[in-house]
């Protein structure tokens, strides 16, 4: 089926998962505020959101199995849409899921909270159909504004008010750099659609235009804000050391997810035309992202702090993806982020069972013989630290995930064998780092006195038991999912494309 989204109906149609989402959260908030707080009215309020969520990604699902597509408009309706769309929605769904059992203990009352995520995924959502900047930017804002708010849920502590405080000053000097950005883009070639952006620079050979030059760049560091790069990672290790840790969890897997699948949307659909420029600027950043997440993490004994610049790194890697500026790339993206939000989903959902009242417990010290006391744990939390570096079959689908990420890189048109050389190095380095958690955890006696993990509850061990066996499987049989990742990446305006499409100057 052919969408024409200039047909008010059609367009309607496009946007159903969204609108289902967005239409059910307007009336969960007015439910959650119907009721004053308490344990048994969040609860109910999780359990209506974690329906609302599954019912999404099965709309989502069903959308995607029809095989839409539509005519280049504001309204992307492709598989890089839907997959987009489904990771971060499970992302929702494992951030509600697990703010249901952490929430009470932190006395995180307020039912709003897991509305909050539902209102920041339809922002992801929006992100993801987005073929305007202008839409992309409203997405963002939508995403931001709730992502703010939930960074800083945990009225009694301190950490997480610095961390929000941080986030919102650092998070709207970004958003200022993407829409100074926008519109310089806009002034160079007279449009915010990102189809005819591309054909515009491709037909105009603004390669050397002032504006576009100075807009891309506003953009590359405005998104590199919102995934988290170095040298715009700043916020980072204290918003994710504050925040609920269901809520580190969300933001380090779908908030990243949303704003890289933008990222390789706006690059690969808009912006190829203008390669040579932003090619050197976006290597850099995937190189200094990858040295610096991986080299400061080895000094790191807060396990939320050793996660946000493991984060750091990943996203060093997942910008290579978007370096090589081809649908190899944007395949391995896909695949790469899924086997991300896996992985850390699941290793937030072991510091949430391990910590205790107080975010405490999060020290390396606290997991010194946690085979000992609780070897599921321990055992789950391995599988996660080695899919992290990459490890084959223990590690799961993350070694394949890198392999894809580095043949996507060796084939690329321009010259990035050295950024995977790279890539290879600082995955070196980052066993230093995710093997030690290994080894305190499997080699270390449990120290005398030290607080033994309470039992934590059905959805928290769900979570852990989902992950780990997912991450295991799929990396016994990957091929279906790579299979899914390859079908539908965006595709950049062609020379012919741009000559057809324009009237000739």
């Amino acid at each position: 089926m052919i969408f024409d989204l200039a047909n008010p109906s059609q367009l309607m149609q496009a946007l159903g998962p969204d609108l289902l989402l967005i239409v059910g959260a307007m009336v969960l908030m007015l439910w959650a505020a119907w009721r004053p707080d308490s344990d048994e009215h969040q609860r109910t309020i999780g359990v209506a959101s974690l329906a609302l969520v599954a019912a999404t990604i099965a709309l989502a699902i069903f959308y995607a199995s029809r095989g839409l597509s539509s005519s280049p408009g504001v309204i992307a309706v492709d598989n890089f849409r839907w997959a987009t769309d489904i990771v971060c929605l499970l992302g929702a769904f494992g951030a509600i899921a697990l703010g249901m059992e952490y929430n009470p203990r932190e006395r995180i009352l307020p039912a709003e909270s897991h509305v909050l995520v539902l209102f920041a995924t339809a922002g992801m959502m929006m992100m993801a159909a987005a073929r305007d900047l202008m839409i992309v930017f409203l997405g963002i804002e939508l995403m931001s504004v709730a992502v703010y708010v939930l960074a800083g849920l945990n009225r009694s502590s301190n950490k997480s008010a610095e961390g929000a405080l941080k986030y919102f000053l650092l998070g709207a000097f970004a958003s200022a750099f993407l829409l100074y950005g926008i519109a310089l883009i806009y002034g160079a070639t007279g449009s915010t659609n990102l189809n005819e952006i591309g054909i515009r620079i491709i037909q105009g050979n603004f390669v050397a235009h002032p504006m576009a030059l100075v807009g891309t760049g506003l953009l590359l560091v405005g998104f590199g804000f919102k995934v988290a790069a170095a040298p715009f990672h700043m916020w980072a290790p204290d918003v994710y050391e504050g925040a609920p840790t269901p809520i580190t969890a969300y933001m380090a897997t779908a908030v990243k997810a949303a704003a890289f699948a933008t990222f390789v949307r706006v690059w690969l659909e808009a912006l190829p035309g203008m390669g040579e420029a932003w090619f050197t600027p976006v290597w850099w950043l995937a190189a200094v992202a990858m040295f610096v997440g991986n080299t400061v993490a080895l000094s790191q004994r807060n396990l939320k702090r050793l996660l946000a610049y493991s984060s750091i790194a990943h996203s060093g890697y997942l910008i290579m993806a978007v370096a090589t500026g081809t649908l190899a790339g944007s395949a391995a993206f896909l695949f790469y982020i899924v086997a991300y939000t896996l992985t850390s989903f699941g290793a937030f959902a072991v510091v949430i069972a391990v910590g205790t009242k107080g975010d405490a417990n999060n020290e390396m010290v606290d997991y010194e013989g946690l085979w000992h006391v609780r070897p599921g744990l321990a055992a789950a939390m391995a599988v996660f630290m080695l899919s992290f570096m990459g490890f084959p079959i223990f590690g799961g689908m993350g070694f394949f995930a890198k392999w894809y990420l580095l043949m996507a890189a060796i084939e690329a048109p321009r010259p990035l064998t050295t950024l995977a050389v790279f890539l290879v190095l600082t995955s070196v380095v980052s066993a230093g780092y995710y093997l030690n958690v290994v080894r305190v955890m499997f080699m270390k006696p449990r120290p005398e006195g030290a607080v033994e993990p309470e039992r934590s509850g059905p959805l928290t061990r769900g979570v852990i038991f989902a992950t780990a066996l997912a991450i295991l499987v799929l990396g016994l049989v990957p091929s279906q999912l790579i299979g899914w990742s390859r079908n539908g990446v965006p595709r950049a305006p062609t020379q012919q494309a741009a000559s057809a499409d324009l009237p000739a100057k």
